[in-house]
């Protein structure tokens, strides 16, 4: 069966072959991905991107522990999911990912004291959510792989100071980061015409500084951003506006979690799997052992089941909090 490859696919490989960085070549193979038709004809073809993606973040992971200079925008994904940080100078994004998660970021009242993207973990009641923090986005100086980290994130954070006299211009720089991410808005209708390997994420705003203003300027700051946009006052100094945040940037990654147990045995509530909404029972077993999902028969559901222990097949799809026994 022919692959049928479409001229988009081809321009993206073009790319991957004269690609001279890792986050140049990891861009293009997400994108071939995404392009790539899926049917019969291509099933190799698919096996073998996905094996070179794989060895391509293997070798990127390597870089960062060997010593050498690995590419400064990759930032391994840990957690429940990745919310990428993207502000103007001075913005307060350090301070925000301090105030949020154990991370100690430098932290200074003069621009770009943020060089490299610096992750941080946010603990969520048994989880924790990544966030990562990164240099300032401004006119003239925009380091180059935060489209690519940007793209890459479960979810974008546009941190915007609401004391600053140029909102305007700093909501217009980073939703013109966002166009070159192809990260569209989940809040947004998507075009009919939108292409395959449009990213569409979570996209909050986060007007920072709220504890110097009476509201005036955070009202300024969110018709800048766009009213279509969700908004959030927040103050990385007092904490205000921050319990509220935690809990609305777990749901936004739409994730359940899952906990496995034994026959016979009392399940782990202090270490649940964290899988995307819609995940099955299936989707559990292949993150528990492979061996397990290739033999799984059935499973125990006690949570949102009729009742305690009810038996499922293995396309049973899972609900938050869910306590699941696999039977192989």
């Amino acid at each position: 069966m022919p692959a049928n490859l479409t001229p988009q696919y081809h321009d993206a490989e073009e790319r991957f072959k004269a690609a001279a960085s890792h986050e140049e070549k990891l861009a293009a193979l997400h994108e071939m991905i995404a392009l790539l038709p899926k049917h019969k004809g291509t099933e190799k073809l698919f096996a073998d991107l996905k094996k070179r993606l794989a060895k391509l973040e293997e070798e990127v992971e390597h870089a960062a522990h060997g010593g050498r200079r690995a590419d400064p925008g990759h930032v391994k994904r840990e957690g429940a999911g990745q919310w990428v940080l993207l502000g103007e100078p001075n913005a307060g994004k350090s301070s925000l990912l301090a105030a949020l998660t154990h991370a100690h970021p430098e932290i200074g009242e003069y621009p770009f004291t943020t060089r490299v993207p610096l992750p941080g973990m946010m603990p969520f009641e048994d989880v924790q959510v990544q966030l990562v923090d990164t240099p300032a986005v401004a006119a003239g100086h925009t380091e180059p792989y935060l489209v690519n980290l940007a793209h890459n994130a479960d979810g974008i954070l546009l941190v915007l100071d609401v004391t600053a006299d140029d909102g305007e211009v700093a909501a217009r720089l980073l939703l013109e980061l966002l166009e070159r991410a192809r990260v569209w808005p989940r809040t947004r209708p998507v075009p009919a015409d939108a292409p395959p390997f449009l990213a569409i994420r979570p996209v909050i705003a986060l007007g920072n500084k709220a504890d110097l203003d009476d509201g005036t300027f955070a009202e300024l700051a969110r018709e800048a951003i766009g009213k279509d946009l969700p908004f959030h006052a927040v103050s990385a100094f007092t904490g205000a506006g921050l319990d509220e945040l935690r809990p609305l940037l777990y749901r936004e990654l739409r994730r359940v979690r899952v906990y496995a147990k034994e026959p016979g045995k009392k399940p782990d509530l202090a270490a649940p799997f964290v899988l995307p909404d819609g995940a099955t029972v299936h989707d559990l077993a292949e993150r528990v052992h492979k061996d397990i999902a290739a033999a799984l028969r059935f499973a125990r559901i006690w949570g949102h089941a009729k009742f305690d222990g009810q038996q499922v097949d293995r396309q049973h799809v899972l609900v938050d909090r869910d306590v699941v026994e696999l039977h192989a």
